[in-house]
Parts: structure tokens; sequence; C-alpha cells
């Protein structure tokens, strides 16, 4: 990739994150990644266009390294189906795990990510656009592994999996606060396994019927 056009969708990254697509300009764009703005309309059609690039970036890899998870712990079980813990800590273990290991490098994606999934304006679009397809597998894995399962209550249960998931991302140092400093919103690597054996647990009991 050319190394300006890396500058520029590192620093719309980063600024999408803290300020959202309306709150940002081209042109603090191009001064945080220290280039003309005559430079982003070359690499980039648009503002809409940039925010694009910035999400389909990273977008692409992630679902492919969580769908690889999933069909890894689906091997595992060539009679049976895998548990409901196994089939939700491929959906968020490798997400936290490469936050909890290179933070810098992913943080203000997640970030960026948090925000999309809780704005009431453009969230439904944007998510449904670049992760729907994955989830929908996801969730007919979850449907196979609860048979019995109310689709209303199995869809909730997902709904309550991705508030738990971006809340996380977003790292907003409330759990800090809270915990009078036990628990810290950066500490992510506490959260790896915590997250699929707390989420599994409500999927059972709402689902249960």
């Amino acid at each position: 990739m050319h190394p300006t056009r890396e500058r520029i969708l590192d620093a719309a990254e980063e600024l999408f994150a803290h300020h959202g697509f309306e709150g940002v300009s081209i042109r603090q764009i191009m001064t945080k990644a220290e280039a003309d703005v005559s430079l982003a309309y070359y690499h980039f059609e648009s503002k809409k266009d940039l925010f694009d690039q910035v999400m389909l970036r990273r977008v692409e890899y992630l679902n492919e390294i969580r769908l690889k998870a999933l069909e890894e712990v689906e091997k595992r079980h060539p009679d049976d189906e895998p548990t409901v813990e196994e089939i939700i800590g491929a959906f968020t273990r490798p997400l936290l795990s490469l936050l909890a290991e290179d933070h810098d490098q992913w943080s203000h994606y997640y970030q960026l990510i948090a925000q999309i999934n809780n704005s009431p304006d453009r969230g439904g679009e944007l998510m449904s656009r670049y992760f729907d397809p994955l989830v929908s597998r996801f969730i007919d894995a979850l449907k196979r592994a609860l048979p019995d399962s109310d689709p209303e209550d199995l869809y909730w249960s997902y709904h309550f999996l991705s508030g738990a998931l971006t809340l996380t991302f977003a790292e907003t140092g409330r759990i800090d606060n809270l915990s009078g400093g036990a628990c810290k919103s950066t500490d992510i690597a506490s959260v790896i396994d915590r997250m699929p054996a707390f989420l599994a647990a409500g999927f059972r009991q709402l689902c249960k019927h």
C-alpha cells in the first residue's frame, strides 16, 4: 500500500473513532496525516469513500479469522455440535486476542466499531453491511447448538452479545471507577475467557425453553 494512503487511513481511523464521521473534516484528517489536502481526493473519491476504506481495511481480516475459528471448532465435532461456549469463543476470542496483543494497532478501529454499533443514525446500516454475513453464519451455528430455542430469544441473545463486545471495545474506563481499580477497561486479556463463559450462560438461560 502507498505510504501516504496508509497514513491517511491511520489518521482517519483515529479521528473517526474519537469524533464520528460528521465530526471530522477532510482537512483535519490530512493535517493529522501530514499530507496535502489534494492527496485525499487522489487516493479516495470522497469522505464517505475514505470512511468505507477505513472500515474495509480491517473488517475482511477480522471476519476471516473468526470464520476460520468457527470452522476449526466445527471440525472438532464431526459427530455432534460445538458447545455454545465454543461458538461464542470463536466469535469473540480472535478479536479480543488481537486487541490484547497489539493494542496500539487495533484500539482505534475497535472504538470505531463500538461507536458505529451504538449509532441510531447509521449503526444498523453500517454494521449490517460489514458484518451481517459472518454474524448469520454464527447464528446458524448457535441455532444448531440450541435446537429448541425460540428464534426471538436467540436474536435477543445475540443483541446482548454484540452490546457486551462493543462496550468492551470502547474502553470507557467506567469499570475502573466502579471496581475501585480492581478491573481496568484496558485489561482486555482478562476479558478473553470470561466473556464466552458469561454470554453462553445467558444464551442458555434465555433460550432454554
